[in-house]
Formats: structure tokens, C-alpha cells, sequence
């Protein structure tokens, strides 16, 4: 899809670039992503005529997952890139092509800043959002590949505990479309612990016309990678999100010797 400029742009000079980076230089081959951030709304969108619990809510970003991946990233040295605006503007998540890309509906929410957006309004979403996040991640792992430095692909995400009146019993699912090799492994490290029931693609599995960080730049290189998704009400403060990431940070240095042999 052509990705020129709109004139108009989404983003004021003050207000924060998409990406963030922690991490950049650290000598782990993991290489973590974290889609979904974030919840700012640009100002130029206003409230996307949603209110605020709405905003607070799943849909427009995974809850407690910044935390988790922020700490993870320091424990093991990696390098992390992470998205700050909320999936309601985009989702850097989805294949530009998706209705699920721009969500005019969310679960059962209604988006009114999403309805019948223009082809330049959902351009410069794309543009000033989705395309830098992306072009971040590719030049990163450009980067590691000119000396072919060891990379493995995680990105983290989280679910909500109950979806459609159903409660959901996993404490952390792995999640992976033609890759198995770290999540089996992962598999294996997690039910080992007796108290935590780990789900195998569940909630979710990884596919082309859901996924876009995993397939485009996981799957395309050949890297060894995984998605993790942990389940909300465990990580909803700073002790469940410093808990799940000592327990993600120990097992994945486990198993860097034999991920790397």
C-alpha cells in the first residue's frame, strides 16, 4: 500500500513519536515487540468519541503488558520495541488490509472517531503510526542480521480473563503459526510449575490474516520466535508484572544454550 505523506499530518511537533526503544545496544539474542503498548489517542482524533473506561479498557491497548516487557527487556539486556498509541488508532497488529486494522467496532464498542473514515484519514494513520513502528522493528533486525547475530522473536501481549461471558482458565498462553521451536520449549518450562495452567495457542494462534509482527518479520526471516499473551488480572499492578517477568526472564535465559545449539 502506497504510504505517502498526507498533507495534513496526525502527529503535532510536540506530541510523542510512536516508537519506543529500551534496550537498544543489550547483547540478548531475544528481541522483544509489544504491539500494544500503549493508549494514547493523537490530539488531533480528540477522544475517538469513546469515554474514558472505554479507553481504559482491552480494546484500546493490553493491560499490564508494559510493565512486563519493560522489566523482561532489563532482566535479559534486550532490546524492545514497543508501540505507544492505542490500537483503536491502528493496530500494529493487523495486516493493513484487515476490517480489525482501523476498528470501526471493538468487541461490542462502537468507535464513532472510526466510522467512515476517508482513504487519507485511515492514510496518515497509517503513515505517522503503523508504518514508523514497523520500519523501527525492520531496521533493528537489519542491523543484527549484518553480523548475523543470534535473534529470537518474542512479542508480548495480554488477554482479558473473561471474553463473551466466558471465562478464559489460562494463566499464559504461547502462541506461534509455522514456528514451533520456542514455544514447545516454553510449553515444556511452564507446566513444569504445577499451579499455572498454559495454554497452546490459546487464547489465540498466530495466523497471516490476523497477525502482521510475527508472519512479516518473524516467519519472513526465519527466526526463531513466539508470541506470549498472559492473562490480565495477573498483571494488572507492579507485582504481577514484576512476578511474570522473572519468571518469563528465567526461562528464557534456560533456554538460550539450547535455542542457540
Amino acid at each position: 500500500m502506497d504510504l505517502t505523506s498526507p498533507s495534513t499530518p496526525l502527529l503535532a511537533a510536540d506530541e510523542p513519536a510512536p516508537v519506543i526503544v529500551r534496550n537498544a545496544g543489550g547483547a540478548s539474542p531475544f528481541f522483544l515487540t509489544c504491539d500494544h503498548y500503549g493508549r494514547m489517542i493523537p490530539r488531533a482524533l480528540g477522544d475517538l468519541g469513546i469515554d474514558e473506561h472505554e479507553r481504559r479498557r482491552h480494546i484500546a491497548w493490553d493491560i499490564g503488558i508494559a510493565g512486563v516487557a519493560e522489566a523482561v527487556s532489563d532482566a535479559l539486556g534486550a532490546h524492545l520495541i514497543a508501540q505507544r498509541y492505542s490500537r483503536l488508532v491502528i493496530d500494529c497488529n493487523r495486516p493493513l488490509s484487515a476490517v480489525t486494522s482501523i476498528p470501526p467496532i471493538s468487541e461490542a464498542t462502537t468507535i464513532p472517531g472510526n466510522q467512515g473514515l476517508t482513504q487519507q484519514a485511515a492514510l496518515e494513520r497509517q503513515q505517522r503510526i503503523f508504518a514508523p513502528y514497523h520500519r523501527a522493528i525492520t531496521e533493528a533486525l537489519d542491523r543484527r542480521a549484518q553480523p548475523q547475530r543470534p535473534t529470537i522473536l518474542v512479542s508480548l501481549h495480554s488477554f482479558t480473563p473473561i471474553y463473551a461471558g466466558v471465562a478464559r482458565p489460562w494463566h499464559i498462553g504461547m502462541l506461534y503459526n509455522r514456528d514451533h521451536r520456542l514455544p514447545h520449549l516454553m510449553l515444556r518450562e511452564l507446566r513444569a510449575e504445577p499451579a499455572l495452567v498454559v495454554g497452546d495457542n490459546q487464547p489465540y494462534a498466530v495466523s497471516d490474516t490476523t497477525d502482521y509482527t510475527i508472519p512479516v518479520h518473524g516467519e519472513k526471516r526465519g527466526l526463531i520466535n513466539t508470541g506470549i499473551e498472559i492473562r490480565q488480572d495477573l498483571i494488572t499492578d507492579e507485582s504481577g508484572q514484576r512476578e511474570w517477568a522473572e519468571r518469563l526472564a528465567r526461562i528464557l535465559r534456560k533456554l538460550e544454550p539450547e535455542l542457540l545449539a
